[in-house]
């Protein structure tokens, strides 16, 4: 379950997501990922200096990662609870 607005518009809080512990973690992939001991959801992004971690929301600051191991898994799915029809895949 989404908690917090740092992923916000695209994932309000409460919204369930459907995580796949063995995804191929792309460039703009929406990933959960294990941060100095805290657990985080945000999209993984390429650039030049290497990857990072941002959130959606322009109020939280970027993650530099030294590399792709802090990735846990990668969002498959979110759904509002109660709204079946409201669900929308991220990955096939």
């Amino acid at each position: 379950m989404v908690l917090g607005d740092s992923m916000a518009p695209e994932f309000s809080e409460g919204d369930i997501v459907i995580i796949e512990p063995e995804g191929l973690a792309t460039d703009r992939s929406y990933v959960l990922a294990l941060w100095q001991d805290e657990w985080i959801f945000r999209q993984l992004v390429r650039s030049d200096a290497g990857w990072c971690l941002r959130a959606l929301n322009p109020q939280y600051p970027d993650i530099a990662l030294p590399d792709l191991s802090p990735v846990r898994g990668v969002i498959r799915q979110k759904s509002r609870p109660g709204r079946r029809r409201a669900a929308k895949r991220y990955v096939e």
